[in-house]
C-alpha cells in the first residue's frame, strides 16, 4: 500500500462536521483503495468527534507522513501539513479571528504565490463541471468583477484545466449575468458589451466556447465539458439540486492539486453522526484520479 499516493485531508472547522466527514472518508473502502489518506488536524478534536459519532476507527497520531501505519481501520492523524484536500471551514468564525478568508481558491492562490485572478473554483459531479467567474462576493462586488479580462481568464483557465485532466478538445458553455442572458439588452448589457466579446476573443484563440446563455436553462445543453457561470449561486444552486451532498470542489489554476467539498460546516448537526461523507469521498477520489492523470504528487504531506 505504500506505493499509493498520500493525500492529506484537512479536517476543517473543529466545531463543524469537517472532522466527521474527514474520518468517514479516510475509512471509506474506495478511498483506501485509491490512495493512502492522512487526516490533518488536532488529535483531541478528532478523537472527540469519532467518539460522539460512533466512528469505529483507531487513530494513529504521527509526526510525519513517513511514520504512517496503513493497516486496516487505522486513521493516520498528522498535526500539521500542507493539505491537498480540505473539509469545510466556517467563514464567519475565521473572520472573527481576524483572518482574511473568502473561500479556498483565493486561499490556495495566496498560499502558493499564485495570482488570485487566475485561480477559480470548479464544482464536479458525475460528468458535470461548473466553473465560477466569481465566488464569495456581494452581488454588487461580483457584478463589478464581470469584466472582459476576468471572463477571458476564467475561460482560458477552464480550457487548460480540462486539457490537463484528459479532455483533448474541451467544449465550454458560458452563462450570462442577467436574467435570460440580458434578453438582447432588455435586462442589461453586460452580455453584449462584456461577456460576448470575451467569448469571441477566446474563439479567435482556438478555444471551443459558446454563449452567453441564460443561467437557468444552460445546464440542459448536451455535449458540454464545462459550464462557466458568473455568480456563486448560479453554479452552487444547480449543483446542489442535481447532486445533493455529493459535489467535489476542485481549485483550478493553482500550482498544486487541491480539492474540497461544496457544502458548509453544518454546525447544527456536528457531533451527531448524521453528516453525509459522499462529497468528501468524491473530492478525494477526484483528486486521486487527477493526480494519476497528471502524473504528479499532490502537495507534500
Amino acid at each position: 500500500m505504500r506505493d499509493k499516493t498520500r493525500i492529506a485531508i484537512a479536517a476543517g472547522d473543529p466545531a463543524g462536521i469537517g472532522p466527521e466527514v474527514s474520518l468517514k472518508a479516510a475509512l471509506d473502502p474506495a478511498v483506501r483503495n485509491a490512495c493512502n489518506p492522512i487526516v490533518v488536524g488536532d488529535a483531541n478534536v478528532l478523537e472527540r468527534h469519532a467518539a460522539a459519532c460512533a466512528i469505529a476507527a483507531e487513530l494513529c497520531v504521527i509526526a510525519r507522513a513517513a511514520d504512517a501505519d496503513w493497516s486496516n481501520r487505522r486513521v493516520n492523524v498528522l498535526g500539521c501539513a500542507q493539505p491537498d484536500l480540505a473539509a469545510p471551514q466556517n467563514e464567519t468564525s475565521i473572520a472573527l479571528a481576524g483572518i482574511a478568508f473568502d473561500g479556498y481558491p483565493s486561499f490556495v492562490a495566496r498560499a502558493t504565490g499564485a495570482d488570485e485572478s487566475d485561480v477559480y473554483l470548479m464544482l464536479c459531479f458525475d460528468d458535470v463541471k461548473i466553473v465560477h467567474a466569481t465566488l464569495h462576493r456581494s452581488m454588487r462586488q461580483a457584478s463589478e468583477m464581470i469584466t472582459r479580462d476576468n471572463i477571458a481568464r476564467v475561460i482560458a483557465a477552464t480550457d487548460r484545466a480540462l486539457k490537463r485532466l484528459g479532455t483533448a478538445a474541451p467544449k465550454l458553455a458560458v452563462g450570462g449575468l442577467n436574467p435570460h442572458a440580458g434578453e438582447g439588452g432588455l435586462f442589461g448589457r453586460e452580455e453584449i458589451e462584456v461577456i460576448k466579446p470575451a467569448i469571441e476573443a477566446a474563439v479567435a484563440q482556438g478555444i471551443a466556447v459558446t454563449g452567453p446563455f441564460g443561467a437557468d436553462t444552460m445546464f440542459h445543453r448536451r455535449g458540454v465539458d464545462a459550464f462557466i457561470v458568473m455568480l456563486h449561486d448560479q453554479g452552487h444552486i444547480a449543483a446542489k439540486l442535481m447532486a445533493r451532498n455529493a459535489v467535489a470542489a476542485l481549485t483550478i489554476g493553482s500550482p498544486i492539486l487541491f480539492s474540497s467539498v461544496a457544502h458548509g460546516s453544518a454546525h447544527d448537526i456536528a457531533g451527531k453522526g448524521a453528516a453525509d461523507p459522499r462529497a468528501m469521498i468524491e473530492a478525494v477520489l477526484r483528486l486521486s484520479k487527477a493526480n494519476q492523470r497528471l502524473g504528479l504528487q499532490p502537495a507534500p504531506a
